[in-house]
């Protein structure tokens, strides 16, 4: 398949400014993939639209205030987007975004811009992605690298979401709780403690997987074809009882595509925990996730690639409608609900080792 054939027009005043209020508000565009016109409903709704049995998988992931700015000794400015440790043996360093980075040399020592305490040394480029940077943070004697994002860091938001966000929580998931992301898994956003209430009142389990959203998710695709695109390898953890829970459901609803991926990865390789680099695209037979819940996806994307998995071709269909009838795109936009077809708990029994 052509990138190009993942193109659409996304005029700017569609890509959501700010969430809405309540989170639960949210539009939700539901396929049932069965030829009928697609519902217009509200996230609110969503308990009412699944079934006793089903089962809502959620990435419990939390963002990091992973975005430092700070300045050159010379005084120029500098951004550096933290995206992982380097490693557990590796001390305070880290892989990262630096800007400008051919205006930071290998050495480069970086200050707040208050301050005249170091707090970032730019290191070396990485071998295996010369646009990711190895960096060492600087901090105090009494404080860790956690500490130290917490006290010169924010969260980081999408460049296209060009307004300051008054509360920093409404880019956190109500459930979030590992910290390590420097993107939100933004299907989650639109859930509440209510909604989620009424998913079990309704018989609907919740169950928790970690994917830590890094380069793998936002990185557009720049290749042509779209099989030669590589995706960046992303940590995530599936529990052992969230494997469970997912063979016992009659449906998997995976609450956005990073949980996608952490689910189907598990499946993939028999190891619930690790790093993927799993890169959906069809043709793929889904293992483990019959429905997903999530937002509208920037063009180009290998999110809305493995939408296309998914359901095929019609997403554009769906798009167009969202285009005509006013939803908000992207990760503070509306949300729609897809499915896969077929039988779900046969096709996980035939995919078990």
């Amino acid at each position: 398949m052509q990138t190009a054939a993942f193109d659409y027009d996304l005029p700017a005043p569609r890509i959501a400014q700010r969430p809405v209020e309540p989170r639960d508000a949210a539009r939700l565009l539901v396929d049932r993939g069965d030829g009928r016109a697609p519902q217009h409903r509200t996230v609110a709704d969503l308990p009412d639209l699944l079934a006793p049995g089903d089962l809502l998988v959620l990435n419990q992931t939390r963002v990091l205030p992973a975005r430092l700015s700070l300045r050159k000794a010379t005084g120029g400015r500098a951004e550096v987007l933290l995206l992982e440790p380097a490693g557990h043996d590796r001390d305070h360093e880290w892989r990262a975004l630096v800007r400008p980075g051919r205006r930071l040399p290998t050495g480069t020592v970086l200050y707040p811009p208050d301050t005249t305490a170091p707090a970032v040394k730019v290191g070396e480029p990485c071998p295996d992605d010369g646009s990711v940077r190895a960096v060492t943070l600087l901090p105090r004697e009494d404080e860790d690298d956690h500490q130290l994002m917490a006290r010169l860091g924010t969260v980081p938001l999408p460049p296209y979401i060009t307004q300051p966000l008054r509360d920093a929580e409404r880019y956190q998931t109500i459930y979030a709780n590992t910290p390590g992301s420097v993107a939100a898994p933004t299907a989650g956003l639109h859930l509440t403690h209510a909604v989620l209430d009424r998913c079990r009142q309704r018989g609907i389990d919740t169950a928790f997987v970690e994917l830590v959203v890094g380069l793998g998710t936002f990185r557009p695709i720049s290749t042509e074809n779209v099989a030669d695109h590589r995706m960046h390898r992303e940590l995530y953890h599936v529990p052992a009882e969230t494997l469970r829970a997912c063979e016992q459901a009659e449906r998997v609803v995976a609450v956005g595509t990073t949980t996608v991926r952490a689910l189907e990865s598990a499946a993939a390789t028999g190891e619930n925990a690790g790093r993927t680099e799993l890169f959906i695209h069809r043709p793929y037979e889904f293992r483990v996730v019959d429905v997903v819940l999530t937002n509208f996806h920037q063009p180009r994307s290998s999110l809305l690639v493995m939408i296309d998995a998914l359901v095929g071709p019609r997403w554009r269909d769906l798009y167009a409608v969202a285009l005509r009838d006013g939803y908000r795109f992207l990760s503070f936009g509306d949300a729609m609900l897809v499915s896969t077809g077929g039988d779900g708990r046969e096709r996980r029994e035939r995919n078990a080792p």
